[in-house]
């Protein structure tokens, strides 16, 4: 078992100010694979502290200079890949080869767009040819707290740390206490990379204590955080004394449109991408409309998807579900399958209890629902786990209308050959995003929705945007 009890602080690993020590449970085995220890308000303290004092110089440093860091960390954090899979996969719960590949490689992924963005990022823009001495500068915020989920450690890690140094913010991360050792990981990359001492610190710890204490602190100047929506709710409150910006990026029940004349993958792709991360991620398709005519023969292929997709240990290689996270999380899922089953859903696929041959880990069922209403719990609630609902419709109209019948607006999906189609469905639905045809965001793309889901936006430019303050300045000299 791993002894990770330290807090990195000020450019260091040190003690915690008082020991209350954690279990970092092996989802796949349910066995201890290492013991954290949970930060205190005189650790969150001296955290926000190193960062107050670095932020001086740190915000005074040449983007030129910041940009140098950020490319020294990528260089480090691709040269500890299989690392920080294994990492991961012990932890959450990937399975191994998805760990390195997807989840650790989400990591690349973002610092390599991050630094593509900054290369072209204008600190000090004119207003336009109409206001030729009018300038609108971005600036740092000062001090910035990170809180990250365990679903997607480092694709949240990279997509908040990288972007608020860049800016020329410092920061003080609390990763999940579920699934920290990737931070600790990264804290050790960004420490041999050489970013300088209070740039970036790491307090591990739950959300009623660090989480509150970041969100409350006087000289923490902005919260980004991930994470359910009604830890979301609650941040805010905390937030709002100290009239600190808030960035929030929270849950999802994406709609998944499927028309009838969809390619032929459309359903299988669409079943597959509920499945994936066993079903833990904010933008999976759960709920999956399908037009009339189509119905049948999808509820049929997406039925074979789920019965054929194999669970197994996520210390095994190869192209298989892991286990959920937790036993906490395990038995939400459980609750959430019998409830669909007693509101009258049609079970085809997967179902209560374990997959057959396991008799331990947090592992779940592939599950899908046909005949399912919209108003049944199991298509208003993130379920977070590998269950897909499926909805029939009668018409576009009716399509964009359920689509639309939820708080949440994070990511939904649209499956039509006809474009004219496609691009008028995408405009009508109440999201962040909208996906067409299996066709991903573009590599800079921001990600982040509407109403319940929150309106952060991460990644690109908008993403450096987020951790930066504009001010308008008149009466600009253009030939100094």
């Amino acid at each position: 078992m791993l002894n990770k009890r330290e807090f990195y602080i000020d450019g260091a690993w040190v003690a915690p100010a008082e020991a209350r020590d954690l279990e970092v449970i092996d989802p796949s085995t349910e066995e201890p694979v290492a013991v954290i220890s949970l930060g205190q308000q005189a650790d969150t303290d001296r955290a926000v502290a190193a960062a107050k004092r670095a932020f001086p110089s740190w915000s005074a440093t040449p983007p030129a200079e910041r940009l140098a860091v950020v490319e020294r960390i990528l260089e480090v954090y691709d040269s500890r890949a299989g690392d920080m899979g294994w990492a991961i996969s012990h932890e959450m719960g990937a399975p191994q080869d998805m760990a390195v590949e997807d989840q650790a490689g989400s990591g690349s992924y973002h610092i390599r767009n991050f630094i593509t963005a900054f290369k072209d990022f204008k600190f000090i823009r004119p207003l336009g040819d109409h206001a030729p001495t009018s300038m609108v500068a971005w600036e740092p915020i000062g001090v910035v707290g990170l809180i990250t989920p365990w679903n997607w450690p480092m694709n949240q890690v990279t997509l908040k740390v990288i972007p608020a140094i860049l800016a020329g913010n410092t920061c003080v991360l609390k990763p999940s206490e579920i699934a920290p050792l990737s931070s600790m990981l990264f804290a050790e990359i960004l420490q041999e990379a050489g970013v300088p001492a209070g740039v970036f610190n790491l307090v591990n710890g739950d959300g009623q204590a660090v989480g509150t204490q970041l969100s409350v602190h006087p000289d923490v100047q902005m919260i980004s955080f991930t994470g359910s929506t009604r830890a979301g709710i609650a941040i805010s409150k905390a937030a709002a004394d100290s009239l600190k910006k808030v960035a929030l990026e929270l849950g999802g029940k994406g709609a998944n449109l499927v028309f009838a004349d969809a390619d032929e993958t459309a359903v299988m792709r669409g079943a597959r991408h509920c499945f994936y991360n066993s079903g833990q991620s904010c933008n999976a398709p759960t709920r999956m409309l399908v037009e009339r005519s189509s119905y049948d023969a999808a509820v049929e292929t997406a039925a074979r998807v789920a019965m054929e997709t194999t669970v197994a240990s996520a210390h095994q290689p190869g192209d298989h579900m892991g286990p959920v996270v937790s036993k906490q999380q395990w038995d939400k899922i459980q609750d959430l399958i019998q409830v669909g089953i007693d509101e009258g859903a049609r079970l085809v696929a997967g179902g209560p209890g374990l997959p057959e041959g396991v008799n331990r880990g947090y592992f779940v069922r592939p599950t899908v629902f046909a005949d399912v209403t919209n108003d049944m719990s199991i298509a208003q609630q993130e379920i977070f786990g590998p269950v897909l609902s499926i909805i029939p419709f009668d018409s576009e109209e009716e399509a964009v209308r359920i689509a639309n019948d939820t708080p949440y607006g994070l990511t939904n999906y649209v499956q039509s050959q006809d474009g004219a189609r496609r691009n008028r469905v995408a405009r009508q639905l109440r999201s962040g995003m909208v996906e067409m045809n299996g066709v991903s965001r573009g590599a800079g793309s921001a990600f982040g929705g509407v109403g319940m889901s929150g309106r952060a936006r991460e990644g690109g430019v908008m993403g450096l945007e987020e951790f930066m303050d504009s001010k308008a300045i008149s009466g600009w000299d253009r030939e100094a």
